[in-house]
């Protein structure tokens, strides 16, 4: 069943614009000639053709706001020996050419109509669909209340780091708080280590307000956080999880 939002052929997709947001983190924009929106956590498969014919196929969630039909944006990371990855975020550049279809997926959306509060966890690149919806949230005169709890590794790996903080210094009800799993720096104000319980319950929105909470980040991340949330009393049928491989890509 194709949802509103979805576009399921294959396009000739234009680079309009690409970015670093950390050593091994690249934002690319697109424009598609046909492209309406899409629903803030959805994603598009991009497929990359090489002289020989060899087509390498891969999935990569939507950075951008929702219903910004001008351009579209992906945010990857590199990998070593990353087919894909290390294309985009290394070889290619304004002006190049790729297939792109999508937006596809409609269980990991959210739309600011949403009542609810949102309560976004983030592990690593699995920032970046929750990044689409609080680029979303921000642009919507409807701004239910939210919060951002994001793991990264170091605090050089901290994807957005910049709009993050930006966003949370509006003071319109978006805390964001960063903890770093492999350092910890003697000036870091943050969090350090894995989310456990304990900092689920100092900085998520409580279970007894209902929030929908989504999850996202490599497998075991994912797992464990969600784990977490129901021992704290969240209902499990309000928690969306996806689970991200190492380059960003979805899996």
């Amino acid at each position: 069943m194709t949802i509103a939002g979805e576009f399921r052929d294959w396009q000739l997709a234009t680079v309009a614009a690409v970015r670093d947001e950390t050593p091994s983190v690249r934002t690319i924009a697109f424009t598609l000639p046909e492209w309406s929106g899409h629903l803030a956590g959805q994603h598009v498969d991009v497929r990359l053709t090489a002289e020989d014919g060899y087509q390498a196929e891969r999935s990569y969630s939507i950075a951008s706001a929702a219903e910004q039909a001008a351009q579209m944006e992906i945010t990857v990371e590199r990998i070593a020996n990353g087919e894909v990855s290390t294309y985009l975020t290394g070889e290619l550049r304004v002006g190049d050419t790729l297939e792109i279809r999508g937006p596809i997926g409609g269980y990991f959306t959210w739309r600011p109509s949403t009542q609810a509060p949102l309560m976004l966890i983030a592990g690593g690149s699995g920032v970046v669909p929750l990044m689409s919806m609080l680029r979303t949230r921000d642009r919507s005169a409807m701004r239910a209340p939210a919060a951002l709890l994001y793991s990264a590794g170091k605090r050089d790996g901290v994807i957005y780091r910049v709009e993050l903080d930006r966003l949370a210094a509006k003071n319109d009800g978006l805390p964001v708080t960063y903890t770093l799993t492999r350092e910890s720096p003697t000036d870091w104000q943050g969090e350090t280590g894995r989310v456990d319980e304990r900092m689920l319950k100092t900085h998520a929105i409580p279970a007894e307000l209902r929030p929908v909470v989504f999850v996202c980040g490599p497998t075991l991340f994912v797992e464990a956080v969600a784990e977490h949330l129901l021992r704290l009393g969240h209902v499990e049928s309000a928690i969306k999880t996806e689970r991200f491989g190492p380059t960003g890509e979805r899996s």
